[in-house]
């Protein structure tokens, strides 16, 4: 076998219950049709970065569901009585947008059901401990408006809440949790809010050069790309070359400077052939800020987020590698189930 093979083979057992198996099948033909969309001179190098950083930051339902049992059984967590401290915490199912926590608080009730012999629906026997479950924190914007409204309008005199996440980008958690902070102040409520994840990754602008996300050494030798960042209010930031982050996701920073490259000038191509997409959704990833984008890599089992570069989730005519659920069809679907109807 040739050694693309073997890489569209391995990506395709890395990613293969993406959104309960539904990718196109067989599996390393997808890979093989989404690559295909850049230069052939880095194709193969692409497909060996890919493969390596998604063994590092894909989350499976198995891997998902293991860092939730880890964390049911985190002493510091729980303390010496588990079982007390779950049937007295209380579930959070406040999100604004998407279905990422309900479907986190059903792997959790299966969890816990396991270990503990009980379900969420057996929870909440307490009122002072809350926990907000997701999958992952970029912005921080969702888990800010979230927990900002619970505080404001339902949260009691006194509580303790845990954000527990599968993935933390620290400019995000930090920027979320000083907005909180302001609204607890605000409220005259004691609320006391700690954060748990099974990884954290550094994304702060003040430490760039050891960023875990994409974000560019340089702007490519590209005409589209230059004409895009000539448009810029702004010039974007761009990192120090020589550090490819503090997680370990890369394998060298030469592969991620390749990544970096290839997924902007990729990202500006979508956007020209894509042009129903907003503003903020940059080249390497949805971003409010006016910036090349967000650059995350993270991807879990559930969906992709839009956070990470155009050329892994975005639709026809361009070809992603993860199709992606969008909160519009998510809403859509539910509106058809409230009537009994189907989508």
């Amino acid at each position: 076998m040739s050694q693309r093979t073997d890489l569209l083979a391995s990506i395709a057992n890395t990613i293969q219950d993406y959104r309960g198996d539904s990718l196109p099948q067989p599996i390393p033909d997808h890979v093989g049709r989404w690559v295909q969309q850049f230069d052939a001179a880095v194709q193969l190098p692409i497909l060996q970065e890919i493969d390596h950083v998604l063994k590092n930051i894909y989350f499976s339902k198995k891997g998902v569901a293991k860092f939730l049992r880890d964390a049911m059984h985190t002493q510091k967590l729980t303390g010496d009585k588990p079982d007390k401290f779950w049937r007295s915490a209380s579930f959070l199912d406040i999100q604004g947008g998407g279905s990422s926590q309900t479907d986190m608080l059903a792997l959790f009730s299966e969890q816990l059901e396991d270990g503990h012999g009980i379900g969420i629906g057996d929870c909440g026997q307490g009122d002072e401990v809350f926990i907000y479950l997701d999958d992952g924190i970029f912005t921080g914007n969702r888990v800010r408006r979230d927990l900002e409204n619970w505080i404001r309008n339902h949260a009691p005199a006194q509580a303790t809440v845990h954000v527990i996440c599968i993935a933390q980008h620290s400019g995000g958690q930090y920027y979320a949790n000083g907005k909180i902070q302001e609204v607890i102040r605000a409220s005259g409520k004691k609320v006391g809010i700690t954060w748990w994840h099974a990884i954290e990754l550094e994304d702060r602008r003040a430490y760039s050069t050891s960023a875990d996300v994409l974000r560019p050494t340089a702007i490519p030798n590209d005409p589209a790309v230059q004409a895009y960042v000539d448009a810029m209010r702004y010039q974007p930031m761009l990192r120090t070359a020589g550090n490819p982050g503090t997680a370990n996701l890369f394998s060298s920073d030469a592969a991620k400077i390749l990544l970096e490259q290839e997924f902007l000038k990729a990202g500006v191509r979508i956007r020209q052939i894509c042009p129903s997409l907003g503003d903020t959704q940059r080249p390497l990833g949805h971003m409010t800020l006016e910036t090349l984008g967000f650059g995350s890599l993270i991807v879990t089992y559930r969906n992709c987020p839009n956070n990470t570069p155009l050329a892994f989730w975005v639709d026809a005519p361009w070809y992603p590698l993860f199709p992606r659920t969008t909160n519009t069809q998510t809403a859509i679907r539910r509106m058809f189930a409230d009537f009994g109807g189907d989508l």
